[in-house]
């Protein structure tokens, strides 16, 4: 009687732990994909900035 109870047992925790793997992956690449898309648009805005007063510079010569 005990066997089958350990067996229900190890099941539920495998299968648990491939769930709690899943959420890992998915919360893994939103974050990734985030913190890819904050870093590309600061770069996009300080590349903008750059060049907004670079032709500053050259329109006050």
């Amino acid at each position: 009687m005990k066997y089958p109870l350990y067996a229900l047992a190890l099941f539920f925790t495998l299968t648990g732990c491939a769930e709690l793997k899943d959420a890992g992956r998915t919360i893994g690449h939103a974050t990734r994909d985030t913190t890819t898309a904050i870093g590309h648009a600061s770069r996009d805005a300080v590349n903008s900035v750059k060049e907004d007063l670079s032709s500053e510079d050259d329109t006050k010569d």
